[in-house]
């Protein structure tokens, strides 16, 4: 019997205890607290709460302050409506098991099962799957280590017992106002319905809460999303020796490319768009308009400008910063490409733009469509050079593929010109010396892509 219980004791230590132990004092393979200068992160637990959920989410927008919850997969198949709110407002929405039960207490395929089931409800009301996990209590086992290719693991570095609702909102904002510092990230719960909480505890929250924001307001800090903290921990850690020769050498390597494929710049004074002239060589594809982009068709490859990029993540304060300077450059350089190519009759044969990229969810607002690399050594080694590219040249390109590996896809992507014309060349500008010939060559195109 005492073998037994030694036994026991063994196996429960090395599947629940020592990885609990570990991630919680060390940090081993979790995300626990940020590195920044004046953001912080709210993460909400338990919701989504019929009652108090809406309030939260209605002070969250009174501050525009992002926050991530991590939902109870039950809960949000009995609100999808809240699901929604929260992601159409501009939350990160995590997994907190389908129904919150201790993963020490779950064999590995049933927390595997939770959390899958989790998943693709979230997917069923917002259209994306999400990377990122919280166990219920924070407790892990052995082998949750294992799903980290798939989900990050988020904890939190401020915990202050808002379950109870004998604390009170005064005594509860005073421990929040303590910890209001950078890279917190903050555990909050906007339901009471788990074991061991109160239904009322998320009221006191919600005041306490109130006065945390307004604090923050004052003091120029902003709360944001627990992705937009790892990514902003990342650029604030000081690049190595090491990674900054790489960084160099690499584009080096963009020079000579350039100059060997005699790539042309759209902006020399501010460079982000380069392209070449090509002959199409994949098969048949047929576009979102439509129109068929064929074997042989002559096109426009485009490549973004690595430096450039570099530099946009580096002064970027957060991922959504960084693809607002992205489409703020795509902008400002689309129209300027139709003026060059409409003004020059090498380019008269053009059938359309394309481009290969892993950020593929922003070029479809510009008129781009969005296909998959026909299976292939080409897909492959795409994949694997565009991995590289990302690790090496965006600041926070190592943390991205740790993240989110499988939403990280390299994809064509494909504009008509005739698309690029009509929506990016404005006629009668400035910048069009014959604005009759942007008409002319749109004629042309329609006929070309009506054949």
């Amino acid at each position: 019997m005492q073998t037994l219980l030694l036994w026991l004791f063994y196996i429960s230590s090395f599947y629940a205890f020592i990885p609990g132990m570990i991630t919680r004092i060390f940090g081993f393979r979790v995300f626990r607290k940020g590195n920044s200068e004046r953001e912080f992160a709210l993460t909400f637990d338990d919701g989504p709460d019929p009652h108090y959920t809406p309030k939260l989410l209605d002070m969250l927008q009174r501050y525009n302050a992002k926050g991530t919850f991590f939902v109870v997969g039950k809960n949000a198949e009995q609100h999808p409506e809240l699901i929604k709110r929260m992601y159409d407002e501009g939350h990160l929405i995590g997994i907190h098991n389908y129904i919150h039960k201790s993963n020490w207490i779950m064999r590995p395929a049933t927390v595997r099962s939770q959390i899958k089931k989790t998943d693709e409800i979230i997917y069923a009301i917002t259209g994306e799957r999400t990377s990122y996990y919280r166990p219920p209590w924070g407790i892990v086992n052995l082998f949750d280590f294992a799903k980290r290719n798939q989900f990050k693991i988020v904890l939190w570095s401020a915990m202050f017992g808002d379950w109870r609702v004998k604390m009170g909102s005064d005594k509860l904002a005073k421990r929040m106002l303590n910890k209001l510092k950078p890279g917190e990230v903050m555990l909050l719960h906007d339901c009471g319905s788990t074991v061991g909480a109160n239904p009322d505890a998320p009221k006191q929250m919600l005041i306490a809460l109130e006065q945390v924001l307004q604090e923050a307001k004052r003091r120029n800090l902003q709360s944001i999303r627990v992705d937009e903290m790892i990514q902003v921990s990342a650029r604030n850690t000081k690049l190595t020796p090491g990674k900054i020769a790489v960084v160099k050498l690499w584009l080096m390597w963009e020079v000579v490319f350039h100059f060997i494929f005699q790539l042309k710049t759209v902006n020399p004074a501010d460079p982000f768009l380069h392209y070449r002239q090509r002959s199409y060589k994949g098969k048949t594809l047929t576009l979102d308009n439509g129109s068929l982009l064929e074997h042989g068709d002559s096109i426009i490859e485009l490549h973004v400008d690595n430096e450039k990029l570099f530099q946009l993540g580096v002064k970027s304060r957060s991922t959504v910063h960084l693809a607002i300077q992205m489409i703020r450059s795509m902008e400002k350089e689309l129209p300027m490409l139709a003026q060059q190519l409409i003004e020059n009759d090498e380019f008269k044969h053009v059938k359309a733009l394309y481009g290969v990229s892993m950020i593929n969810r922003g070029p479809k607002k510009f008129g781009f469509s969005i296909l998959d690399l026909p299976e292939g050594w080409f897909s492959k080694s795409t994949k694997v050079y565009l991995k590289i590219l990302l690790n090496i040249i965006h600041p926070t390109g190592q943390e991205r593929l740790k993240d989110s590996p499988s939403k990280l896809v390299p994809k064509m992507m494909i504009m008509p010109l005739e698309y690029l014309y009509e929506h990016h060349a404005v006629s009668g500008s400035h910048r069009f010396s014959n604005p009759t010939k942007i008409q002319k060559i749109v004629s042309v195109e329609n006929r070309n892509l009506k054949l």
